[in-house]
């Protein structure tokens, strides 16, 4: 699995749960639990990981959604 989006914003991963189960990409959220032990303090962010397969298809619904700024630079391997 590849990290598709890091953040801090519970919005955020809801809507992007959202549009890949919309788009049949299966996804995890990575890091909820240690989100909830520091107290939901927002100082661990949680990561949306998405098949290595998928992250392209992934990389582009973010982009449709208007929330480029919010994916990391793009490494090659996709």
């Amino acid at each position: 699995m590849e990290e598709l989006i890091r953040t801090n914003d519970p919005v955020l991963i809801s809507f992007l749960e959202s549009i890949l189960e919309e788009a049949g990409i299966k996804h995890f959220v990575a890091d909820g639990n240690m989100s909830i032990l520091e107290g939901s303090l927002a100082m661990i962010p949680r990561r949306v990981l998405v098949d290595s397969d998928q992250i392209g298809k992934a990389r582009m619904l973010v982009r449709d959604a208007g929330l480029e700024h919010e994916l990391p630079p793009e490494t090659g391997s996709s």
